[in-house]
């Protein structure tokens, strides 16, 4: 498309009401002709900026949209009125594609597709999930199948050293040395410069413990590497390991033996990102204990259970809230298990964190895909500071 093709947008008989031109993936137009920018600034400066004319420039190429388009070097700079940046939609939108799938099945395709609408589309809300799984996103030749491979393809160049590194990821490597040694880069220092890459194009992101400051994400050794997508990390760690038999056309054993005994767990770390998403949704409504002012996943060394007795070691709360003051904590702990939420694991819970107890006021939320033991729920009627919350009331968002 030249200067003719775009000019002739002012021909269009709208009379005085605006004219919108839109292009959609703009950055590939670009890369088959490098002069469009330049074209279109021109064509702005001298005639659009004063007509009544609106255009949109569309792009899913992230790191040329970026590093081009927006950047200072670029025709196009500063002539923006508005930039948009699409989001994945929450949990509670995607799930609309499968109404009449069960709370447990919401959650799982959600941790398989995230909130990609293009992909949800792909699945059919009137098949069986594993259906959908085995024709869908297993099957040669489906959308889904090789969507991964176009995407990276599209971003980067050293596309089998990435697939390495995303896979170690994917798999639950979230430290970096063990990310190096999973993809069997010899050199900690060059799979940095990967993983830098990777973030930039937002496959990858480097996750904070909620209470770590400035000093400490500014450390290159501190954080988790864990991938934004859900689908890739479903991808990476299904479809890419059984490339071969899926090529041969292996869809059901390959569900049979590598994905149905996994599922489940697999599942399980979507789910807390929902139970986040559900306390989001609870501090807007006005319903939480307190306003939190920072949410997310706490790591380090705390007081354990161990049995009888309690020690400090490494361990994880999957989500803490924390108030302006520090003076009132939400503690949650989340269980997609297929059996119920035990007393000794609120046990387990409440013993975390125990030196914060004296100068701060402690609240339990703990989320069961199964419901809860007897124990419990007579504890949580008796303690005001103890809330149960069940996958029905997560998955309707209370």
């Amino acid at each position: 498309m030249g200067e003719t093709a775009l000019k002739s947008v002012l021909d269009l008989p709208y009379g005085d009401e605006k004219k919108l031109l839109i292009i959609d993936e703009f950055p590939h137009m670009c890369r088959g002709n490098e002069s469009i920018p330049s074209v279109l600034q021109n064509l702005w400066d001298e005639l659009f900026k004063d007509e009544n004319i609106m255009i949109v420039l569309c792009g899913s190429a992230m790191s040329f949209i970026e590093k081009e388009l927006l950047a200072e070097k670029n025709p196009l700079y500063g002539r923006a009125t508005g930039i948009y940046k699409m989001e994945a939609m929450s949990f509670y939108d995607a799930v609309q594609f499968f109404p009449n799938y069960t709370d447990r099945d919401k959650i799982i395709v959600y941790s398989i597709l995230g909130g990609i609408p293009h992909y949800l589309r792909q699945l059919y809300a009137d098949l069986p999930l594993e259906e959908n799984i085995k024709r869908n996103i297993l099957t040669k030749g489906c959308v889904l199948y090789s969507e991964v491979e176009f995407l990276l393809r599209q971003e980067l160049r050293e596309t089998p050293l990435y697939n390495s590194i995303i896979e170690a990821v994917a798999l639950g490597n979230t430290k970096l040395n063990d990310i190096s040694v999973k993809s069997l880069v010899d050199d900690t220092s060059k799979t940095s410069v990967y993983l830098k890459n990777l973030i930039e194009l937002e496959i990858i992101k480097r996750e904070f413990s909620v209470d770590d400051g400035m000093k400490e994400r500014a450390n290159t050794n501190r954080g988790l590497y864990r991938l934004t997508d859900n689908f890739f990390r479903f991808w990476y760690a299904f479809v890419f390991t059984n490339y071969s038999e899926l090529e041969s056309g292996d869809a059901d054993g390959v569900f049979e033996y590598a994905i149905k005994p996994n599922l489940h767990e697999f599942a399980s770390f979507a789910f807390e990102d929902v139970c986040r998403e559900y306390v989001r949704k609870m501090q807007r409504a006005g319903r939480l204990p307190f306003r939190y002012q920072r949410m997310g996943r706490w790591w380090g060394k705390t007081t354990v259970r161990r049995k009888d007795k309690s020690e400090v070691q490494e361990t994880e709360i999957d989500l803490l809230a924390v108030s302006q003051k520090a003076d009132q904590y939400l503690v949650g702990e989340c269980k997609f298990k297929g059996r119920p939420f035990s007393f000794a694991e609120y046990l387990d819970t409440s013993a975390k964190l125990s030196q914060q107890k004296e100068k701060a006021e402690f609240f339990y939320y703990l989320f069961s895909e199964s419901g809860f033991d007897d124990n419990l729920i007579a504890e949580a009627k008796k303690d005001e500071h103890l809330t149960l919350v069940g996958i029905e009331e997560v998955v309707s968002g209370g």
